[in-house]
């Protein structure tokens, strides 16, 4: 019985693991790179890798923020990494885009709820010390949970949500 315990245990992880991790980051850069690219923000196309909320913040100065929160082992995130990088790309300047792994950054994973991933979220501000997210109906709300673009969505979801942040920044 205890071999068959192992053996399940064992064919568990080689099941969870294989084929989970993507060495491809797809422009994704890491918290120095993208400390390192703030100054040339408004050319940046990069999708930013982030550890801690200030980071959003600062990025909130310069408009609506695209967050995903994802972990490398997560293919469905890996898969969403081209999306990204060319939602950033074409927002480049207007908007920023960033991805937190949940492994390297649990207190942000926690601060933001996390149950399942990849989560997107677009930020459009800060009332009252709470983050304000664009739904995808074109309200804002501080309540996440009815901003979340969960999974894996096509890139035209993200632009849509963006173009309606970018909008509601007019007026």
């Amino acid at each position: 019985m205890n071999k068959s315990v192992i053996l399940l245990i064992l064919l568990a992880a080689v099941i969870l693991t294989a084929g989970c991790i993507n060495n491809s980051k797809a422009n994704v850069t890491s918290p120095q790179e993208a400390q390192e690219n703030s100054t040339n923000s408004q050319e940046n196309s990069t999708v930013l890798e982030i550890t801690q909320l200030d980071q959003i913040n600062t990025s909130l100065e310069k408009g609506p923020v695209l967050l995903k929160l994802g972990a490398e082992w997560c293919e469905e995130c890996q898969e969403l990494n081209p999306v990204l990088a060319q939602v950033a790309t074409d927002y480049a300047g207007r908007a920023t885009v960033v991805t937190v792994d949940i492994d390297k950054s649990p207190t942000l994973a926690d601060y933001f709820g996390i149950y399942v991933i990849p989560d997107s979220s677009v930020i459009v501000g800060i009332e009252n010390g709470t983050y304000v997210y664009m739904q995808q109906d074109g309200n804002v709300t501080t309540e996440r949970s009815t901003a979340r673009i969960l999974k894996i969505e096509g890139k035209e979801v993200y632009e849509n949500v963006l173009d309606l942040a970018l909008q509601n920044e007019k007026s």
